[in-house]
């Protein structure tokens, strides 16, 4: 394998969009071969069906821990069944326990080092409920499985003569919520952790990050809330002190401005939908979901299962697999900077 990478995809939600995506990605792939060894991990039949059913043939291989990546770079699926029959576009409990299978099975396989990376299609958080699976989001799932204190979500769009990557302090939390988890242990941590892998995974040696403030015009001087004063002005002098590039806290409505978020490597937001809307509005379908702070690379597509594209045959076929092919560009790049070659042979799971 020499320097090629091994990078794991998660197919996500079986009755939504992400098997007909990995089919196209496959197609890709086909036509322009991605650096990596590209396995799949999901169930070999759905995911051979439900190629055929948009008219692709992506000639998938089985998948073994101990072998070499096949002389023709074909894709390889790594099987694991699910528990009963899907059909595309309908939600069904009874394989919830399945599709969390197979995530913990690929960060596992991550955390050995048998991959490089991880790359995640989109799944249903809902029918996980439904199923009695207290899952808030991939970000803090994977920060629980692999035993890592914090992480941060962090979305990458934009151009790429002038990405924007927009990183957060909160993640899935009710907008009630979100002051009192403004602790400055979270505000210490997360403006570490962007600033150590923008320099380690992103290659920029002195990232220039801005953090937002929570209030609208950064609290005005107190008049509109303390948080800036008393939480997000003192952490951002820590980390000034630390050696890091971090300014702010800026109002949310301008910093995100083109002539000032051009000058940042990264902006800090204080909330999910504070910072992630402008980062969608700019990038929707081409952008990409990166955790941070992880002990091996991982990332994803910027949208959902997309249940009504994958009820029907044609509107599936139309699907754009713009996000997850850019989430494996920059998996690969990633592991590439962040990982020493693997071995031939992937060490047996």
């Amino acid at each position: 394998m020499g320097e090629t990478p091994a990078i794991v995809i998660t197919t996500g939600e079986p009755a939504g969009i992400g098997p007909e995506l990995v089919a196209m990605l496959a197609e890709r792939h086909r036509e322009r071969p991605f650096a990596a060894r590209l396995v799949l991990i999901g169930d070999r039949d759905l995911l051979a069906a439900r190629a055929e059913r948009i008219g692709l043939s992506p000639g998938y291989v089985d998948y073994s821990p101990a072998s070499l990546m096949p002389a023709d770079r074909r894709i390889e699926v790594w099987h694991q069944p699910l528990a009963v029959p899907v059909t595309p576009g309908r939600l069904d409990p009874a394989n919830s326990h399945s599709v969390l299978a197979l995530l913990r099975r690929a960060s596992d396989a991550c955390g050995t080092g048998a991959f490089a990376a991880l790359v995640t299609a989109p799944i249903q958080k809902s029918v996980l409920m439904d199923a009695g699976i207290p899952f808030v989001g991939h970000t803090e799932f994977l920060a629980e499985r692999t035993h890592t204190p914090r992480v941060v979500m962090m979305l990458v769009g934009g151009a790429d003569s002038a990405p924007l990557r927009v990183a957060l302090v909160t993640t899935h939390l009710a907008l009630k919520d979100v002051p009192a988890a403004l602790t400055a242990q979270a505000l210490d941590e997360t403006l570490s952790i962007v600033c150590a892998d923008l320099s380690a995974k992103f290659a920029l040696p002195a990232p220039r990050v801005a953090v937002c403030g929570l209030n609208p015009h950064a609290g005005e001087g107190g008049h509109l809330g303390r948080e800036e004063i008393d939480l997000i002005a003192p952490a951002i002098e820590r980390a000034r002190t630390a050696g890091h590039d971090v300014s702010g806290p800026f109002p949310a409505d301008t910093v995100f401005v083109p002539d000032i978020a051009q000058r940042f490597d990264a902006i800090v937001a204080m909330y999910h939908d504070q910072g992630l809307p402008v980062l969608k509005a700019a990038s929707f379908g081409r952008g990409i979901n990166v955790t941070l702070g992880l002990p091996f690379v991982r990332t994803s597509v910027d949208h959902g299962t997309a249940l009504d594209l994958a009820v029907d045959a044609s509107k599936a076929r139309q699907a754009d697999p713009g996000s997850l092919i850019a989430a494996l560009d920059l998996a690969i790049a990633l592991a590439m900077r962040a990982s020493p070659p693997l071995p031939p042979s992937l060490p047996a799971l």
